[in-house]
C-alpha cells in the first residue's frame, strides 16, 4: 500500500474519503454499502477516525485492516494526543504498524466531554507536533497527516499563531496537510496565500463537508467554528421540512467549491462523508473525475 508522500506525488488531484467506526452492527452494514459505493470512484485512500477521547482506538485500527483487505486501497487511521501517555500511544503505534498500516492522521484532539479544555494526561503529549515528531522517530517511512484551519483554530487567538502551529507540525515530519471544513472558498484561498508564504512546500488538501441535513450541519459549525453563508443557510431555511431539497442544495454548494478547488489547481479533496454515499456520490459524478484527468 501506498504512503501519503508517494499518494501525493501523483500529477493529478488526490480525492479522499473520510470515514468514522459505527457503533453497531446495522452501522458497520450502512458503512460498507457507502464504501461499496464511494470506493468505484477510486479515491486515493480512505481515512479513519480515531472516536472521541480515542474510543475507538482498536476498531479504528480493525477497520484500516479491513479497508485495505476488502478495497485494496490504502486506509489512513486517525491518531490523537487523547487520554494516553507516551507508552500507550507508542504500543498502538506499534499495534498499527505491525498490522499493515502505513498512514497516520496526527491530531492533538479535543478536550473529553464535559471538559472546557484539553489537558494531557500525565506522561503524555500536549501537542499535534509531538504526535508527529514520535511517529516519525519510531517510523520514518510511516505517512503522516495533519489538520489545517483556513478559518483558524477556535483555540488560536489569531492567524499567525495558527499557522506558526500548523508549521512546528509540518517540520516535525508531516506529509501533507488537510483543512478542517468550510464553506467559502475565498477563505481557503487566502489561507493558500499565507500557508505559502510561510514556505510550506508539503500539500494542502481541501476538505468538503457535503450538506445533508440543515440542523446537522448547523450543530457541526458550532463545534468546529466553521463559517457558514448567510446565502447558503437561508436556502436551507426555505426547505427545511423537505430532505431531498436540501440534500440537493448541499451537492449544488459542495460540487461549486470543488469544481472552483480543482480549477485553481487544488492538491486534493478530502470529503468528510459521515458514513454516508449519496452527497458524495451524487458531487463526484458532477465533477466526472475521470474525464478532467484524461484532459490535463
Amino acid at each position: 500500500m501506498k504512503s501519503l508522500s508517494q499518494i501525493f506525488a501523483s500529477p493529478h488531484p488526490v480525492i479522499s474519503i473520510e470515514i468514522f467506526p459505527p457503533k453497531t452492527e446495522k452501522g458497520d452494514r450502512l458503512l460498507y454499502e457507502t464504501l461499496d459505493c464511494l470506493t468505484q470512484y477510486q479515491p486515493a485512500f480512505v481515512s479513519c477516525t480515531y472516536g472521541a477521547g480515542g474510543t475507538t482506538r482498536t476498531r479504528t485500527i480493525d477497520l484500516c485492516l479491513e479497508i485495505q483487505r476488502r478495497y485494496e486501497i490504502p486506509a489512513t487511521a486517525h491518531f490523537t494526543c487523547v487520554g494516553s501517555t507516551r507508552d500507550e500511544l507508542v504500543e498502538w503505534l506499534t499495534a498499527a504498524t505491525a498490522n499493515g498500516v502505513q498512514n497516520i492522521m496526527a491530531l492533538r484532539g479535543d478536550a473529553p466531554k464535559g471538559e472546557d479544555c484539553f489537558k494531557a494526561v500525565e506522561g503524555g503529549l500536549s501537542y499535534a507536533n509531538e504526535l508527529v515528531e514520535l511517529i516519525r522517530t519510531l517510523h520514518p517511512n510511516m505517512g503522516i497527516g495533519v489538520a489545517a484551519y483556513p478559518e483558524k483554530h477556535l483555540e488560536a487567538p489569531d492567524m499567525d499563531t495558527d499557522l506558526a502551529n500548523l508549521k512546528r507540525k509540518i517540520d516535525a515530519g508531516a506529509d501533507a496537510s488537510f483543512s478542517q471544513l468550510f464553506f467559502v472558498n475565498e477563505n481557503f484561498f487566502r489561507f493558500r496565500e499565507l500557508y505559502d508564504a510561510q514556505q510550506i512546500t508539503i500539500p494542502l488538501v481541501a476538505g468538503i463537508m457535503p450538506i445533508t441535513s440543515f440542523d446537522r450541519i448547523k450543530k457541526i459549525t458550532a463545534m468546529c467554528g466553521a463559517i457558514f453563508p448567510e446565502e447558503l443557510a437561508s436556502k436551507l431555511e426555505a426547505v427545511k421540512d423537505d430532505e431531498e431539497a436540501q440534500l440537493q442544495i448541499g451537492v449544488d454548494h459542495a460540487t461549486q467549491q470543488c469544481v472552483e478547488l480543482l480549477d485553481q489547481g487544488v492538491a486534493g479533496i478530502h470529503f468528510y462523508a459521515l458514513n454516508r454515499s449519496d452527497a458524495c456520490k451524487r458531487i463526484l459524478e458532477n465533477l466526472d473525475l475521470s474525464s478532467r484527468m484524461a484532459a490535463s
